[in-house]
């Protein structure tokens, strides 16, 4: 994990808001886009769907092995996700949805709640 991403919660926890450019959960409020992951919740730089690439979710590929099902929040706006990053997901053996933000927080939450092996990157909305 670079230093460039700062830790906020060293586990996953549901999302219990989001908006307003950023989310709430465990008690906390983070301003920004997070990526939720079996090694915690973490700030994540992109703003937009054209920032989503192998390179930024290069942590949620370095988690392959802890991830069953990734679901990615491209805020207000819908986005085809390019043919070189679905095979990436493919390869790595993780079953990927995307979504407006708020559907894959809710999604995330229920996944969650059962139990599944899920994480998300969720873009911030306003």
């Amino acid at each position: 994990m670079g230093e460039e991403r700062a830790r906020h919660l060293p586990q996953l926890a549901p999302i219990d808001g989001y908006g307003h450019g950023g989310f709430r959960f465990a008690g906390m409020s983070h301003r920004g886009s997070l990526l939720c992951l079996p090694s915690g919740i973490w700030a994540w730089p992109p703003v937009t769907p054209a920032e989503i690439t192998d390179a930024s979710l290069a942590p949620v590929f370095a988690e392959a092995a802890d991830v069953g099902f990734f679901l990615i929040g491209t805020g207000r706006e819908r986005w085809a996700m390019p043919a070189g990053l679905w095979r990436r997901f493919h390869e790595t053996q993780i079953t990927v949805e995307v979504m407006r933000t708020g559907d894959a927080a809710n999604t995330f939450n229920i996944l969650l709640g059962e139990g599944r092996r899920v994480g998300a990157a969720l873009i911030a909305v306003d």
